[in-house]
Parts: C-alpha cells; structure tokens; sequence
C-alpha cells in the first residue's frame, strides 16, 4: 500500500503542455479517494493550472493533492481560500542574467537553429529558467518530430553544463531543457515534498514517462522510489486503475 502516488505531467498525465483529458481527470480524483497524488515538472504554477488544476472535477478531495512546478522548486497546496503557494524558491537577478546569456552562447556555439519556432524560446519561471527549442506555443507535431532521441538537446546540455558549473540542467518535456540551482530534479522535489507532506519516500511511487538514464524522471528511481515507466497517458491510465484496485 502506497500512500502517495507521483506523476511527471508532460507524457504521462497529458500531452505536452495540454490539459488534462476528461477521463484523466476522473482518473485522479477517483485516485485522491485512495492516495495522496502529487504531480511535479518543469512548468510553472499557470501551465499546472492550466493542466491540472483547472481540470479537475469537483468532487476531486484538493485538500490530498500537491502540485509541484518548476521541477519541485515550488509547491502548490489547496485550502480553502484555494490555491497558494508553500514556498518557492526563486533565483536572483545576476543568476538569471548570467544564464540567459549562457544560453545565447550555447546555441551560437551548437549551431541548432529551428526552420520555424512559435513564441519565445526562453522563459524565465522564476526558479527555473527552461529552454523551449521550438518555442513555447510549438505544436504537439512539430515538438515530438524534432529531437526524439533526445540527441540535439544533449550537445546543447553538455555545451551549457561547461558555462553554467554548479546549476543542475536537465532536458524535460519533448523540446526543452531545464535550469535550476545545482542538485534540483525531481528527486530533489520529491525529498521536499517529504518534508512537507510527512509521507516517508518509502510510502511514495512515481510514475513518468522518461525513467531511463538522462530522462527528466530517471532521479525519482535513482533515489530508490518504487517507479512505474508509462509510455503515454494511455497507459497511466490503466496503471492508475490497477493502483485503485489494489489500494481498496
């Protein structure tokens, strides 16, 4: 019996950056009845409202749910006032600056300049700084078809881990990369949200899309968590009723 169970968001629980289908949503309230969930990735608190939050059904029991953007560097709780922040973790000025103009560089360097982008390619999420190779508002076809083997964003990854020693940078999502102060990915997220829920990791499971080496999921079994790899939210939803079944 678990206690609490984990997702990744983009790849698991929706599409990238869509929001959570009907059955989905149903799918984690009828979840929350058994366990609490918690769901961490690289976007921000208004991609996880939009996603997540938004989309939940009324009967979903909020008070069971944390949310945690920005790879764990914040954590969402609901009462009821609603939704509000339990901290955040934010980077200063002469950080962010410093890591824009890493990324300048980075991509002058490695050369990966897209034949179309859509919208702004760096976004600042305050404790983290994400790199979106196609763009923030990319299509979910033109995203999936650029760099499925993850093999453009790891000469980008290595080039950027040479000028930025001491932050932690991760590739997330279908296009993009992640940068956070050293040591943050979702393991790190995952002892924070022990901390703050009081569920021992041992009473956690994490389900994700990329639990291989060098995926944004891989840390959460590298810590020794009980994980389960989904190749898409088809599949979390059947892992999601097999977990039902067997918490009742």
């Amino acid at each position: 019996m678990k206690s609490l169970i984990a997702f990744d968001l983009d790849g698991t629980l929706a599409l990238s950056k869509q929001p959570l289908e009907a059955d989905m949503a149903d799918a984690l309230a009828d979840l929350l009845t058994v366990a609490h969930v918690a769901v961490i990735s690289g976007g921000d608190w208004p991609q996880f409202d939009k996603q997540v939050a938004s989309r939940l059904p009324a009967r979903a029991d909020r008070s069971r749910l944390w949310l945690m953007p920005t790879t764990g560097t914040k954590l969402y709780t609901h009462n009821a006032d609603g939704w509000s922040a339990v901290y955040a973790e934010l980077f200063d000025a002469a950080q962010k600056a410093k890591i824009l103009a890493a990324f300048d560089a980075a991509l002058a360097a490695t050369g990966f300049v897209p034949e179309q982008t859509w919208g702004e390619r760096i976004e600042d999420r305050g404790s983290q700084i994400t790199f979106s190779a196609l763009g923030q508002q990319a299509p979910i076809h033109a995203k999936e078809s650029w760099d499925p083997d993850f093999a453009k964003r790891k000469l980008i990854q290595a080039d950027l881990r040479q000028r930025l020693p001491g932050l932690s940078i991760n590739m997330g999502g279908a296009t993009s990369i992640d940068i956070t102060r050293e040591g943050v990915d979702k393991a790190y997220g995952l002892r924070k949200l022990r901390d703050a829920s009081g569920i021992a990791l041992d009473a956690m499971m994490f389900i994700g899309d990329a639990i291989f080496p060098g995926g944004n999921d891989y840390p959460a079994k590298q810590m020794g968590l009980d994980t389960v790899r989904v190749r898409d939210p088809q599949e979390t939803l059947a892992v999601i009723a097999a977990i039902i079944a067997c918490q009742k």
